[in-house]
C-alpha cells in the first residue's frame, strides 16, 4: 500500500501573540488588487464583507504604514486600493513562501525515514 507523504508549513505574522497577516489576508489582498473592491474580493474568496473589513482594519492597524485604502461608497460606489507598501508586502510574502517551499523540497528526504 502506497501512502502519499508531504511536509507542510504555514507562515503568518503576529502582533502581541495575535495573527494579523498570513495566507488568508494575503489572498484577500491579491483579490483586492485584482477587483479594486473589498466587497468583490470578499465574495471571490468566500468570506463575509465584515470579516474582510476586519482583516484589513487589523492589517492596517498593525502595519508600519497603510496597506489598503478603502473608499466609501456613493453614487459611483466605493473601492479599495492597495498602497505601494501593500504591493511590497505581497511581493515579499510571495518571496517568503517560495523560499519556504524550496527549503521543504531540500528536506523531502526526511520522508524516506518516516
Amino acid at each position: 500500500m502506497s501512502v502519499q507523504k508531504n511536509i507542510r508549513i504555514r507562515c503568518w505574522v503576529e502582533a502581541d501573540g495575535e495573527k494579523y497577516f498570513g495566507p488568508g489576508p494575503y489572498q484577500l489582498l491579491k483579490q483586492i488588487e485584482q477587483e479594486g473592491s473589498l466587497s468583490k474580493a470578499a465574495e471571490a474568496i468566500h468570506i463575509s464583507y465584515r470579516k474582510a473589513w476586519d482583516l484589513i482594519k487589523k492589517l492596517n492597524e498593525n502595519a508600519a504604514q497603510t496597506i489598503v485604502i478603502l473608499h466609501k461608497g456613493g453614487e459611483k460606489g466605493g473601492g479599495a486600493e492597495i498602497t505601494e507598501t501593500g504591493i511590497k508586502l505581497i511581493e515579499n510574502y510571495e518571496a517568503l513562501q517560495k523560499d519556504l517551499e524550496n527549503t521543504l523540497l531540500k528536506h523531502q528526504s526526511i520522508l524516506e525515514q518516516l
